[in-house]
Parts: C-alpha cells; structure tokens; sequence
C-alpha cells in the first residue's frame, strides 16, 4: 500500500469518527436529552420535509410528529408516566415509528416485540417486559389472543389498523386526542442514560431476553451511522428490515431522523420487488443484511438493479465471497460495513470498504476505543487463561473471541438485561487484570496488522439463520415436548450457497412419532427463521462423560445422505412439509435450485 492509499484510508476513518462526535457533542449521559429533541426542531423548521414513505403514502415532519402527539396524549390520559412500559407488536409501517416516538415524548419505556414470535415465546416477552398496555397490530391480533392465556397478568391491549374483539379501538381513541405539542416537562427527570426500549434477542438461553437500551445508546447508534453515511436532508434511506430490530428501526431510521432526512418503510423485504422500489422512491441509501444481498445476488437480472440513485449502502453480514460480485453487479458506489449487537459495547464501521472486514480499529484509537480479541477453546468452549488467571490477547490474524472493556463512557459501557443474572453471564472478568470487566461478544474474529477485523464465526449453541439468531435450547425445548420425540439434539450446519447456518435436529423417536405432523406442529411453537431445516433419525444420543450430547460429530457429518446411513428430512418450502432427503434432493440444495 503506497503513502497516499495510506493517507486516504486515515483520512477516510476519521472523517467518520470525527463527523460522529460533532453530532453526538451535545449527547451526555446525565442531560434530558432524546430523540424527540433531535425530531420536534426539525418538524418545525422544516415542517414539509418528507420523514416516511410506504406503499402511496407520505408523511411529513410535521404530520409524524402530530401524529406522536396523539400517542403522547393518549398514553397520558391512562396515566402512563415516565418509566412505564408499553408494548409494541405491529408490522412494519410509519405507524409503528409513530407509536414509539409518542410514547418517547412522555419518557415511557417501549418494548419492540419480535413479530415472528408465537406462543409461549410471546407471552414471555411480554411477561418479561412488565407492560401493562399493549399496542397491537390488527395484522397480529391471532397471534397475541393465542398468547395471551399463556400471561398470568395480560395487559390491556389497544388494536388499530382494524377493530378486534377483546381489544381496545386505539385508533378511535387515537382520534379523540389532541395532536398539540408535549410540554417537555412531560418528561422531567429523564436521563439519556435511562431506558427507552427493550430490544430482544435469543441469547444462547432458550427464550428472548430483553436487552435495556437507553436514549444515549439510541442517539450512538443513529449518530453513528449518520456520521459514518455524513447523511444529510437530501438523503433517502430505504428500510425492508424488520423494524423491531436495532438494525431497521434504529440504524436506518436514525441516517434519515438525525439529518432531517427520509426514510422509506417496506413492510418486508422482496427480492421481486427491491430494485422497483428503489427505482420508484429514489432512495440513495439503503440498509442491509447479508442474507438479503445474497437473495438479490442469486436472482434474475431486472431492469432497474442499476438504475438508481444509491451513493452508499450499509449493513452487516456480507460476506466477502459475494462482496466483489454483488457491487459491480449492482453498481454500488460505497458499502459501509458495520459490526456490533443490539445489546453490547463491542461496534465497528468499516468506513474504507475494505472487502471482508467488519470493522477497522487503528492501532492509535487502542487505548481510547478498548476491544479486543482473546484466544478461546472452541472445544471446551471459554477463553484460555493462563497461569496467573488471565486470558492472552491474540497477535495478528489469529482467531478468538471479540470482548470490549466495560467502563461508563458512553458506547463502552453495558446496560444489560432485564434479569441480573442474564447480564453476567455475558460479562467476562479479571481478563488482562484482576478486578477489569469486559463483554463477551460471543463472536470469534480476527485482526490484521492494519486494525481491520473479520468475523469468523459464533460461537457455542447460537447460530444465525435467515438474519436471526437462533437458540439451539429453544429449539430442542419445542421439539422435546412432541408426541414420540424422546431426545432432541439441534445444532447449526453450513449449507453452499446460504450465509450463516440453517437448523439441524437429531432425533430419538418412538414409534408413534409422525414426521408428516412435524411441520405443523413446530409452526404453532416456533417462529419461522428457528424450525429446523434438517431432520436426522437417530437410534440413540452420543453424549460426553459430563452428560452433555455430543454435537461436534454431527456438525461434521452435516446432511449429506451419501455419507450418512440414518434416516434424513428436509423441510419442502413450497408444502411446507418434511420430505425425504434423497440424493437428488441433497444435488438441488447444494446447487441452489431448491430454496430453504
């Protein structure tokens, strides 16, 4: 690399950095400071600036913030204060950024459930969270009325979109409430630094945790990302991702929101219909996933996938074997790479487009910005400490586990879960010192020699597919309860062709197990992106001399009916059903004729 692609790249990472900080300059923990205080100036400065558009539908500032108004003064007239939750279970729609920035402008604590998830997973979600109102989309209600038994204390639950019997009218309620201004005293005694949503993830337990997350870590992550993108109010950002997730309701939303921006809304993602919307809105960002540039990569070549007006994209997961392909294909300018979790202290950007890399940390920010990578025992699971109890830093290119020092500066510290003893399983102590706390990030990566870092794999239990990560312990929790499973064994194989890793189960079956029914009855328990891909007959489980089911092996053997003798089924996405892994149907995953 010669002097001046040396230049360029320093240049290119602090000009990110820098333009984050100057936005973030008036953001400190202990200020009343929200989004709300970044939004209302806006809407009244630039009242007809787009904010949303979905399907033929235009919101601007200042309809957006009216509307959240209304929210406000309906969640005040039910004496919803400062602190108290509210859960939010709706599709993607402006409805929905609505509902949580009304909520916000009382200092009510919004909890974005997973819209995927059904049964008991749901109603512990809710449980969890304390609310005692529910915002509920008409879209959703059969799933929260199939949850709500489940819930020893249901709260009131307020539909719109629609009327649903058993629930409240929100949306004539909504009607009769004032679209006035929120006086901020409304909000008296806030901190950036308490909590405003509760984000869920999976964990490596079975059932979703809900994540704290304050003001202070919403306005990093969006001024980050608006920092790192230097968006402006010119700028378009278009959201397919779920909007319950950091990824599409804060990052995306924060490019567009923070600038004065717009943000484009997808109720989901199409592969069919991607490049026409991005030719009809006009984007000139847009968010994503790797899974998703995967979709776009394997379809057919359309008409507009180079007719656009993008300047850059960001996202996570783009993986570097399509990376190359997928931005000369579609004529990218900029990708902007990013890593980090909804609920940790460990996040990255790539500012320079380096292919493949997740992030880059130069060796001068070492001492301000604190993670590392430490050597960890795939084996056994635990990073390797040594004599003294401490754990090794690994050099250069070699692979362990990504941890981030905790202290209280915003973005190093770690705010945790709802349960306490959740939070500390994913904080690792007396690391380089005796007394020093850290993150786990749960992640295996590596460093280069020039501080840029790659993501090598998850680690333990938890793997991603379809974006999500999926709990093995969840998995085998619903298939255990079954008629005619005995034991169930689930982990993570690599399929050609897919990112991440799709969903295997080994099984010990009685004869009055029914693999037709298998299908159906995992619908009803688990969400979508969790039920396994694979089904593997066992005659017994091989377990280790501690008791635990040995999984190493079956990982290796993955799913191919050429190597292994047991009975094998593959979930038929067209029926859905489980069918038969032949040799031929085994041929047509491998070469991407048949889609999981």
């Amino acid at each position: 690399m010669g002097l001046l692609d040396g230049i360029e790249r320093e240049a290119t990472w602090l000009g990110g950095v820098g333009r984050t900080l100057i936005r973030m300059r008036h953001v400190k923990p202990d200020k009343n400071v929200t989004i709300v205080d970044i939004v209302e100036p806006i809407a009244r400065a630039k009242p007809d600036n787009i904010a949303m558009l979905y399907l033929d539908q235009t919101v601007t500032y200042s309809q957006m913030d009216e509307a959240a108004n209304r929210y406000a003064h309906w969640a005040l007239s039910l004496q919803i204060k400062r602190g108290d939750v509210v859960a939010l279970f709706m599709e993607n729609r402006p409805e929905y950024v609505i509902a949580w920035y009304g909520l916000i402008k009382i200092g009510a604590v919004i909890a974005w459930i997973n819209t995927n998830l059904r049964g008991q997973a749901l109603a512990h979600s809710i449980t969890i969270a304390k609310a005692r109102h529910v915002v509920l989309g008409a879209e959703l209600a059969d799933a929260y009325n199939e949850a709500r038994p489940l819930m020893d204390s249901p709260p009131v639950a307020w539909s719109t979109g629609a009327k649903v019997p058993g629930t409240e009218d929100l949306d004539a309620a909504l009607a009769e409430a004032s679209s006035g201004a929120i006086d901020k005293a409304a909000r008296d005694g806030l901190k950036c630094r308490d909590t405003a949503l509760y984000i869920y993830t999976s964990g490596t337990t079975g059932l979703p945790k809900a994540a704290n997350f304050s003001h202070m870590r919403m306005l990093f992550m969006m001024y980050g990302f608006a920092g790192g993108l230097d968006t402006q109010e010119t700028d378009r950002v278009y959201d397919a991702l779920p909007l319950y997730h950091s990824t599409g309701g804060i990052c995306a939303l924060g490019m567009a929101f923070t600038a004065g921006g717009s943000v484009v809304i997808r109720r989901k993602f199409s592969v069919t219909e991607f490049w026409t919307d991005i030719h009809r809105y006009k984007p000139t960002l847009f968010q994503y996933i790797g899974e998703l540039c995967r979709y776009l990569l394997n379809a057919p070549v359309g008409p507009h996938e180079t007719d656009h007006h993008i300047r850059a994209i960001t996202g996570n997961g783009l993986r570097p074997e399509i990376w190359p392909a997928f931005q000369k294909r579609f004529a990218i300018p900029k990708i902007v790479e990013f890593y980090g979790a909804t609920e940790g202290n460990v996040s990255m950007l790539n500012y320079n487009g380096k292919v493949g890399a997740v992030g880059r940390l130069p060796w001068y920010f070492r001492n301000v910005i604190k993670t590392r990578i430490v050597r960890f025992d795939v084996e056994n699971e635990a990073p390797v400490r040594g004599p003294d109890g401490c754990c090794y830093e690994c050099g250069h290119d070699e692979v362990g586990e990504a941890i981030g020092e905790i202290t209280d500066e915003p973005g190093r510290n770690f705010e945790g879960y709802t349960k306490a003893s959740e939070t500390e399983k994913k904080i690792l102590r007396d690391v380089f010192k005796k007394g020093d706390a850290w993150f786990r990030t749960g992640d295996l990566m590596k460093r280069d020699a020039e501080g840029y870092f790659y993501f090598v794999d998850r680690i333990g239990d938890t793997f991603r597919w379809k974006g999500e990560n999926v709990s093995t312990n969840e998995v085998s929790e619903a298939l255990s309860v079954l008629p005619g499973i005995k034991e169930a064994n689930v982990y993570g194989v690599s399929v050609p062709g897919t990112d991440g890793r799709a969903g295997m189960a080994a099984l010990v079956v009685s004869p009055e197990f029914d693999i037709t029914k298998l299908a159906g009855q995992l619908a009803s328990n688990l969400p979508a992106y969790a039920r396994p891909i694979f089904i593997r007959l066992r005659p017994e489980m091989e377990i280790t001399g501690t008791f635990k089911l040995r999984k190493v092996e079956l990982v290796k053997d993955g799913f191919d009916p050429e190597t292994i003798t047991d009975p094998l089924y593959v979930l038929h996405n067209s029926n859905p059903e489980y069918v038969p892994l032949t040799k031929e149907v085994y041929a047509d995953i491998v070469a991407g004729k048949m889609k999981l």
